[in-house]
């Protein structure tokens, strides 16, 4: 029997995979990668010059991104069908031979890739290849620390309720938001709310080729895409600074 293997492909840049996952995804002869109907999608992108000339690709193309509300009853339930449909294909896949599956950021940190690994426990032998979070290239395309001494570090989703945001902004010293895109407009009133607008940024496609980074008030708010992370850098206690 063969596994399911996990490769965290980090926030974007080939060169910023560990060793392990380069040498795996390079090897591999099925490869398995989620992405929207009609896309390449930005999994496959990544990788698009390290795959061998025979591999055999297996696209996850999800039911619904963004047609439908994330918490409304009939998106639930196609995601929950489809992640048991691809549960039960890489499960069948993984009796000859190991699959990669590929998931950007970190598998475990709001990966797509916990959907299945939930359900496959059990079930078949899988393997999970950890890598730097998508939130840690931007910060760092940015050229600036982002935490200082005891500040919390908060991570929010753009899809919580306004009020919620509002709440966990004001008690945040340094703040990443995430799943940005359509939900900007909120975000945008919420940092107004929690006193941190003129402080915010917003990095695009961080470590990859056209990545952009720009200051959240001169952002307009049909201008984000979906995985656009916005950013709060800490200002907590520094040596240089003390009095």
């Amino acid at each position: 029997m063969g596994k399911i293997i996990c490769a965290g492909l980090g926030p974007g840049d080939p060169d910023l995979l560990s060793v392990k996952s380069d040498r795996v995804i390079r090897n591999a002869r099925h490869v398995a990668f989620f992405r929207k109907k009609g896309r390449q999608g930005q999994a496959r992108s990544i990788v698009k010059d390290m795959l061998r000339d025979d591999v055999t690709e297996y696209p996850m193309e999800y039911p619904v991104t963004t047609e439908l509300p994330f918490d409304s009853p009939e998106y639930r339930q196609l995601l929950v069908d489809f992640y048991e449909d691809w549960a039960n294909r890489l499960e069948d896949l993984s009796r000859d031979h190991d699959v990669v599956v590929l998931c950007e950021g970190d598998p475990f940190f709001y990966g797509s890739f916990m959907h299945l690994h939930t359900r496959l426990q059990g079930r078949a032998e899988v393997e999970v290849l950890p890598a730097i979070p998508g939130m840690v290239g931007c910060w760092n395309a940015m050229d600036t620390p982002f935490t200082w001494g005891d500040d919390v570090l908060t991570v929010l989703m753009g899809t919580l309720p306004e009020e919620d945001l509002v709440r966990h902004m004001q008690a945040a010293d340094a703040l990443v938001v995430m799943k940005t895109g359509r939900n900007l407009p909120r975000v945008k009133r919420a940092l107004a709310a929690a006193g941190k607008l003129d402080d915010a940024w917003l990095v695009e496609k961080g470590t990859m080729p056209g990545q952009r980074i720009a200051k959240l008030t001169e952002v307009a708010a049909d201008d984000c895409p979906y995985f656009a992370i916005v950013l709060v850098h800490g200002q907590g206690r520094r040596p240089e600074t003390a009095e």
